[in-house]
């Protein structure tokens, strides 16, 4: 049932030097725009998100990967009572119109970045241990495949959609959609999972009225300019203002009171600013590269864990960075999903770490 462990002399060192050229670019660029409001910003990134997100990297790296399916439902079970912690009183607050944080103590993290590995890690073990029993039972019911896929996925979306969040259920769901199809699961299953969602999300977003306002935006910036478009609109200036080489690190101009959240949400804008076009263009290439890297991970792997879990981190990663980016450009409307790597924000940091650090790991195993 787990995979047994044949590993190659080293990881993917393309994958880690694509992984450190994006961290390094993005510090520079969130010293530069985390230089309004708190100047502590960027020590905090690297020692509560940096240096957490390589230790557990690490960790996870050298744990054998039959170790982690063995453990990932217990891991998601886990993921799933923090989220739910919010919900109860003292332990959580608002902040900007939604409960997403949790506090225990001195610790304060938002659990729903670490779904998108545990949500990852649960769905590929699970589909791995049904594939087993396809191949002893061709008429393994749905009951057995499609059923305990959307029950859990319901169980995260109810969460997610109350916080609420429903940019990252997003990200979520869509990296389980791709790796339940890529899983030779029946074609029908995918079918009926993507229009059922689609509806979900059309009424979710048609109901509400800053969502819809948001989505209205896209077709006509000007229709509000100092309320749903406006974060759009100061995003086209700050990167339109880089023109090609940029005006140079700590010279961006949007960041000092016009481009809201300049060191999360918006830092891509920051980097168009004040590294151009050159700049823009090095981190969306670095990124692509890094979805390369784990197709190429994928596609060269000789155990169905490994090639699963592959395809979800990369494209959990992809999936998340054409968002942030496309919002800035005007493609998506505004939502809170972070630059991975990149954004201020330690929890998302030491999740995505975590996923680089199990990703290699599975670049570690080959076809004989």
């Amino acid at each position: 049932m787990f995979v047994s462990r044949v590993k190659h002399k080293s990881p993917d060192i393309i994958l880690l030097g694509i992984v450190f050229l994006i961290i390094l670019l993005g510090l520079f660029a969130l010293a530069s725009a985390a230089t309004v409001g708190d100047a502590n910003r960027i020590s905090q990134q690297i020692l509560l998100g940096l240096v957490p997100g390589i230790f557990l990297g690490i960790l996870l790296f050298k744990t054998p990967l039959n170790i982690i399916q063995k453990w990932s439902p217990y891991l998601l079970f886990l993921n799933i009572l923090l989220v739910g912690m919010i919900f109860l009183p003292g332990f959580s607050e608002p902040i900007r119109g939604g409960s997403r944080w949790l506090h225990l103590g001195q610790l304060s993290f938002q659990p729903s970045e670490f779904l998108k590995l545990t949500f990852i890690l649960y769905v590929v073990s699970w589909l791995v241990a049904r594939g087993e029993q396809r191949g002893k039972n061709k008429s393994l019911p749905p009951t057995k495949t499609l059923l305990p896929f959307v029950i859990v996925s319901g169980i995260i979306g109810a969460l997610l959609i109350n916080q609420p969040d429903l940019s990252t259920l997003g990200v979520i769901l869509f990296s389980g959609f791709v790796v339940y199809f890529t899983a030779r699961t029946p074609l029908w299953h995918t079918v009926l999972l993507a229009a059922g969602s689609s509806a979900l999300f059309f009424l979710f977003i048609k109901f509400s009225s800053y969502r819809w306002e948001r989505i209205s935006s896209l077709f006509n910036v000007d229709i509000s300019p100092l309320s749903s478009t406006y974060h759009i609109r100061q995003a086209f200036i700050a990167i339109g203002s880089g023109g090609f080489f940029g005006l140079g690190l700590g010279m961006s101009r949007q960041k000092f009171g016009f481009l809201p959240f300049p060191a999360t949400d918006s830092v891509f804008a920051i980097i168009g600013e004040e590294m151009g076009f050159i700049g823009a263009t090095l981190i969306i290439f670095l990124f692509l590269a890094f979805f390369w890297r784990g197709f190429l991970i994928a596609k060269d792997n000789k155990n169905n864990f490994a090639r699963l879990l592959a395809i979800g981190i990369s494209t959990w990663i992809f999936t998340q960075t054409a968002i942030n980016i496309g919002v800035m450009l005007g493609l998506f409307p505004f939502t809170g999903i972070p630059l991975p790597f990149i954004s201020y924000g330690k929890s998302h940091l030491i999740a995505e770490l975590a996923a680089v650090g199990i990703l290699l790991n599975a670049s570690c195993y080959k076809k004989k």
